[in-house]
């Protein structure tokens, strides 16, 4: 421990849990970036600070800010609900008031007034472009962003991203495989990358919009176009999910193939909502798609669907771990009414099959290619919800 840091920093990060997100015993709710970047906070701080959050996965950040930092103002951004959630939770278990910080959207209210901008560094360039755009373009001229990451995830095209928007640059020696990049001086004039991206996909004739956070931008991903083959097998259905939906593209396509169902897509990423909420509008399909920002479906009721759409992830983090595609798949059973159908997309080596008929029903591959299988799960008549 750093002995010019209160004994509080400890206590938070012992303290903090994933839930709900997938815990694991080898799944840690902090990370030793957490720690280097309010050790570096730390280090220059000034009296009656503002400081602004972004990509706080747990809490550690948010709540270490507290415990080290007693800021005058505290606001954090997370894209993932889950993050929210946790981050509330955690809050409430070391008796800390949610009161004593604000969930804000990325933009001009989260950045108004911010002294120093702390961010978990995102994993992919136009994430952290739309990101250090909005400090940029947001955040007083005298804002200092503090950019930290685990060494193997970092790269020179970080920097390059930064140097787009600020005037001063300075990377960090590294710590316990972390390292924080120093940005100051943000630049007002810098022009970027206009969020969301619009692209046209001739393969499929649809117009897509992504945010920098959302899986594959604006691009079709391989699985999703595998399961597509299988949209005219598929049944009409009244009320279909696209569970876990990125920017839309599976719901999108959906509905044009079924003009008389009704769709709902949903994603725990802030930025996946919005990019589908952009694709369903560029398409015309506002009127048939209902997006919804939501934890595998966790505010949706018992049997309320009858076909479901899921291309599960099989990453939790920066780690290959097959908890948050299983969470999906009992959300989708519970979802789904007896007789209903979930049509799922996973690479061939990821042993989704007994979990498909354990926990939805009867279950049978459609189709594999060199990479992927496509099942579709009948619900059984027991479920119970």
């Amino acid at each position: 421990m750093n002995p010019s840091l209160p004994a509080t920093l400890d206590d938070v990060l012992r303290s903090l849990r994933r839930w709900p997100d997938v815990e694991a015993a080898n799944l840690q709710a902090w990370d030793a970036t957490d720690r280097l970047l309010l050790e570096t906070a730390a280090a220059d701080a000034k009296p009656a600070q503002s400081i602004v959050v972004i990509n706080d996965r747990y809490g550690a950040l948010t709540l270490g800010a507290q415990a080290v930092l007693a800021p005058k103002a505290l606001s954090v951004h997370q894209d993932l609900i889950t993050g929210e959630r946790a981050l509330a939770k955690n809050a409430e278990r070391l008796g800390m008031a949610a009161s004593s910080f604000r969930h804000l959207p990325l933009g001009p209210e989260l950045l108004a007034g911010a002294s120093t901008i702390l961010l978990q560094l995102p994993k992919t360039l136009a994430e952290l472009d739309e990101i250090a755009a909005a400090v940029a373009h947001h955040a007083p001229a005298h804002a200092v962003l503090l950019a930290g990451g685990r060494v193997k995830h970092m790269s020179l095209g970080m920097n390059k991203v930064l140097e787009q928007y600020f005037g001063t640059i300075q990377p960090q020696l590294a710590r316990q495989k972390s390292r924080v990049i120093v940005a100051s001086a943000p630049r007002r004039d810098a022009v970027g990358t206009n969020f969301p991206v619009l692209e046209h996909l001739a393969e499929l004739d649809l117009q897509v919009a992504a945010h920098g956070a959302v899986f594959a931008g604006a691009t079709l991903d391989i699985g999703t176009r595998f399961l597509l083959d299988f949209l005219p097998t598929m049944r009409a259905g009244r009320h279909a999910v696209d569970l876990g939906c990125g920017t839309g593209i599976l719901a999108a396509m959906y509905a044009r193939q079924f003009p008389g169902s009704a769709v709902t897509a949903s994603d725990q990423s802030a930025a996946a909502v919005a990019s589908a909420q952009a694709t369903a509008r560029a398409n015309g399909l506002t009127d048939q798609i209902t997006v919804l920002q939501d934890d595998a479906l966790s505010t949706f009721p018992p049997k309320s669907a009858d076909v479901v759409l899921l291309n599960p992830p099989f990453h939790v983090g920066a780690g290959v771990h097959t908890g948050a595609g299983l969470k999906l798949i009992r959300a989708a059973a519970r979802i789904l009414e007896p007789g209903g159908e979930l049509w799922t997309v996973y690479n061939r080596h990821l042993p989704y099959l007994p979990t498909l008929e354990r926990e939805v029903g009867a279950t049978r591959s459609h189709g594999q290619n060199a990479k992927f299988t496509v099942t579709r799960s009948i619900r059984r008549a027991a479920a119970t919800g």
